[in-house]
């Protein structure tokens, strides 16, 4: 069982993303990865905090983290651990609400369902799953489309019409 930790930060207002179901979709992402790596991944504990901004908070994290200037969907802030605690993830994941909307509309998705998909990506992160490679990101698109259809969610990465 892991002990999770969740503090949610409203910079914007998004009434249809309350803490319960953020925190619903994180423990998904958690119990997909552990599942998805057999239990050979050791989770003890995870702490996050996930923020919902404005665009002009993503294009500024954007721009300062990742020397990209424009407003981007979610960034994940991963903490290294200290020495014995690598049991423990901490991540700091910022979603920017209305750039999670335009997405979702330009792509025919409900936001509900963007919304859970942005969140499970971000917390992989946050687990330590990266998508650099092509076989890293085949990897975790495979475990975040398994973990959403469980949740009768529709493949993100299928092109709809």
């Amino acid at each position: 069982m892991t002990d999770l930790s969740l503090s949610v930060q409203y910079a914007v207002d998004a009434p249809d993303l309350p803490r319960w179901r953020l925190r619903g979709w994180v423990k998904r992402a958690i119990a997909g990865a552990r599942t998805h790596l057999e239990n050979q991944l050791d989770i003890e504990q995870v702490v996050l905090t996930i923020r919902l901004i404005d665009e002009v908070e993503a294009r500024e994290l954007n721009r300062t983290f990742r020397g990209r200037d424009y407003a981007t969907n979610v960034l994940t802030f991963n903490f290294d651990p200290a020495p014995g605690t690598e049991t423990i993830f901490q991540a700091d994941i910022a979603i920017c609400e209305a750039v999670l909307r335009q997405e979702a509309t330009q792509q025919h998705k409900p936001v509900l369902d963007h919304a859970a998909h942005l969140c499970i990506h971000a917390t992989l992160h946050a687990l330590g799953f990266e998508h650099e490679t092509d076989d890293q990101a085949q990897e975790m698109e495979s475990l975040e489309t398994e973990i959403l259809a469980g949740m009768g969610i529709a493949d993100p990465y299928q092109v709809r019409n």
